[in-house]
């Protein structure tokens, strides 16, 4: 049974926030409320949820228009108090064009600013005994930036420090962050790609590990082992190893 009773989760129609809807239904939690941009497959998503007893409520939402993810953010609240929030929406950008550029980042770093910043300022105003987590999704490939997804892997980079700043920064509020780096996971994202995937997880697999280690409050949740070794010693070699290293790397096609 999972210590948190009501969850939001927003990119929750495929992937890994389809898989963690289903997890935490499965565990318990008393209410969820998901968003994605897709009307049918959220819906299908909140139906396999509610067969575990869990109320939803499914929005279908822009996640970069700020107001409507506040108002949104609010009215959850409102039913119940939240004690997880889940930034975890985004977007692969494909072909660097710059219109694909520009929706990369205002989907992976604006709609998670977007979807972070109410939820902080709830969690601020919230009793100290109220549990209160933030969760944000970021990715192996934020570790260094990818030649095969400069734009993409530009966008999980600033997250990621974004997160890593705010754990301790919200620490004096009583309010946990977690953030996630996860490597090939079963996505509408993935399932677009054309280059080799190593180490490939399905997305329950995943989103077991992701709230298990919430549940012991993580900072940095990063997998699987191999990728996240793989990366960190990219990140840390000098310019002309890391250029060698990745410029040798297959591209999409």
């Amino acid at each position: 049974m999972s210590k948190f009773s009501h969850i939001l989760i927003t990119g929750a129609s495929s992937g890994i926030g389809e898989a963690l809807a289903l997890y935490y239904a499965a565990a318990g939690a008393r209410r969820l409320s998901i968003c994605g941009r897709n009307t049918e497959r959220l819906e299908q998503v909140a139906a396999a949820c509610r067969k575990y007893g869990s109320e939803v409520d499914a929005q279908t939402l822009d996640i970069t228009n700020s107001e409507s993810v506040t108002e949104w953010i609010n009215r959850c609240n409102e039913q119940l108090p939240l004690n997880l929030v889940f930034a975890n929406a985004g977007v692969a950008t494909l072909a660097e064009t710059p219109e694909n550029v520009r929706r990369t980042f205002e989907t992976n770093v604006f709609g998670v600013v977007n979807t972070v910043l109410p939820a902080i300022e709830l969690f601020k105003k919230a009793p100290s005994e109220q549990i209160k987590h933030l969760v944000i999704t970021s990715s192996i490939a934020g570790y260094h930036g990818m030649p095969t997804c400069p734009s993409y892997s530009a966008s999980k980079a600033c997250v990621k420090a974004w997160g890593e700043g705010l754990r301790l920064a919200l620490k004096q509020f009583g309010i946990n962050v977690s953030t996630v780096c996860p490597g090939f996971v079963r996505s509408r994202i993935t399932d677009k790609n054309t280059c080799p995937m190593p180490f490939f997880m399905e997305a329950d697999q995943a989103a077991r590990i992701i709230a298990e280690r919430v549940e012991k409050n993580v900072g940095l949740i990063a997998f699987p082992w191999q990728m996240r070794l793989a990366v960190w010693l990219g990140s840390i070699l000098p310019n002309c190893l890391s250029d060698f290293i990745y410029s040798r790397l297959p591209y999409k096609v």
